[in-house]
């Protein structure tokens, strides 16, 4: 039976999910007010209301609402192009063995460095500006859509593409009815970690060539000794995350029930 938002496991999880964040508050008010960690940290009393007060009063030029914007629309750019040439190139290598043989050495080079190291390399080559920061949050995504999406390919039922064959079925006819339905549910891993890996990307990128957005909050707050900043970057930074992650395991679960059920 599909679950609600109102079954009794999902009453549950919203349950142990408000009390573990309740206790978490609870320790955090304990320390500061019995330990050191209260002078250089806010308490959570202390750290919520500027976070609320963030959305009126602007940290810099703009307000936090303004700041998130601005990171989602860098990530936004990134992202999409990350996924697209990800998909494209994973499914040649995963489909094609003359694709792999030429793309995977080369690809296999690129994929242990994490999208943050080419910071210096990115502002060498482009400067410091918006384009540096599309790429930073390009590079973060791109092997993990690349891997995916190759895997799902290399996985599809060879016995089916040997009957499509006999029945006279193109190589297009194949790769558009078989390998790219069959790649979908990896394409969606892919798509999911690619955007966790972006948004640490576009977080780091800011801290260090931005003068704005959730990641450049935490740079001002440590500047400026606020540390009530550092919260409100840290905690819009895992919000956010949060949303962004929610919104796309829904949207793999309306898109590929078939593929959910079976799991």
């Amino acid at each position: 039976m599909t679950k609600t938002l109102f079954s009794k496991d999902s009453r549950e999880t919203w349950f142990y999910g408000i009390m573990g964040l309740l206790v978490f508050l609870l320790v955090w008010q304990a320390a500061c007010i019995f330990t050191d960690f209260g002078r250089i940290f806010p308490t959570p009393g202390v750290s919520l209301s500027a976070f609320f007060h963030a959305f009126i009063e602007p940290i810099g030029r703009y307000t936090l609402l303004g700041h998130i914007s601005i990171s989602l629309r860098r990530v936004l750019i990134g992202y999409t192009l990350s996924s697209i040439s990800g998909i494209i190139i994973g499914l040649l290598m995963g489909y094609s063995k003359l694709a792999h043989a030429i793309i995977y050495p080369i690809f296999s080079i690129i994929r242990p460095i994490p999208g943050i190291a080419w910071i210096p390399l990115a502002i060498l080559w482009i400067g410091i500006g918006e384009p540096t920061i599309h790429f930073i949050i390009f590079m973060g995504g791109f092997s993990q859509m690349v891997m995916n999406t190759m895997d799902g390919a290399q996985h599809i039922d060879m016995e089916l593409v040997g009957v499509a064959k006999v029945l006279g079925a193109k190589e297009s006819q194949i790769f558009r009815k078989i390998v790219l339905p069959s790649s979908i549910p990896y394409i969606f891993t892919g798509l999911q970690t690619s955007l966790s890996t972006s948004w640490m990307a576009v977080l780091a990128a800011e801290m260090i060539t931005a003068r704005e957005g959730a990641g450049w909050l935490i740079i001002a707050g440590m500047q400026t000794g606020k540390i009530e900043n550092n919260v409100i970057g840290m905690i819009s930074i895992g919000a956010v995350g949060l949303v962004l992650a929610t919104l796309l395991r829904n949207s793999e679960r309306r898109l590929c029930r078939w593929s959910v059920r079976s799991r």
